[in-house]
């Protein structure tokens, strides 16, 4: 696969969470949907959607001279596999030390609680 390791700051994040809302988006709309929320550059914007395109997360397409971002990898497996090297990397591997930790330091709502029970007894199943 491309992109192992999905090295991928938190600036980058939001980029790909508004290609991926969005599946075929120019630079200025991008930077207009961001700016809503961040007090980013435009500069700033196009650097970070270079750098996703230089990754290879994004491709474009020119339309009218005009390039249109889209995105090239899965939402779901960017997430899983950068949750996986956060994984390695803080609890060397361990999701139960994880759980554990969330659980213990976290208060946890009787719904949390119950939707934790169902998603381990469905993977018993």
């Amino acid at each position: 696969m491309k992109n192992e390791g999905y090295d991928i700051s938190a600036s980058e994040w939001e980029i790909m969470n508004t290609i991926w809302n969005k599946k075929l988006i120019s630079a200025n709309e991008v930077i207009e949907i961001v700016q809503q929320h961040k007090e980013w550059s435009p500069k700033t914007i196009r650097t970070l959607i270079n750098r996703l395109y230089k990754k290879k997360f994004i491709d474009r397409t020119n339309r009218n001279k005009i390039f249109e971002y889209f995105p090239i990898v899965e939402e779901k497996d960017m997430k899983y596999k950068t949750s996986k090297v956060f994984l390695d990397k803080v609890y060397e591997g361990g999701l139960n030390s994880l759980v554990l930790n969330f659980v213990e330091n976290e208060e946890l709502s009787e719904e949390e609680i119950e939707e934790l029970k169902n998603i381990l007894n469905k993977k018993k199943d």
